[in-house]
């Protein structure tokens, strides 16, 4: 599974860093950094829950979990 930004709504509030912080960051100047596009089985019930919690739905998943 893989994630994909709309970097053109991305505001950079920070609700997916506060429910899944290993996979994503907002830095000092409010732009959000991914650290991985890859979803594995461990991160994916964070991954969804902070995709779910975008106030801008700029975060979507596609394709199947990778193991």
């Amino acid at each position: 599974m893989r994630i994909v930004v709309d970097w053109d709504r991305c505001t950079g509030m920070g609700m997916c860093e506060s429910l899944a912080p290993d996979v994503f960051e907002v830095d000092d100047d409010g732009s959000l950094i991914l650290h991985t596009e890859e979803v594995s089985q461990d991160q994916e019930a964070e991954v969804r829950e902070a995709v779910a919690a975008c106030p801008t739905e700029a975060l979507s998943l596609e394709g199947p979990i990778e193991a």
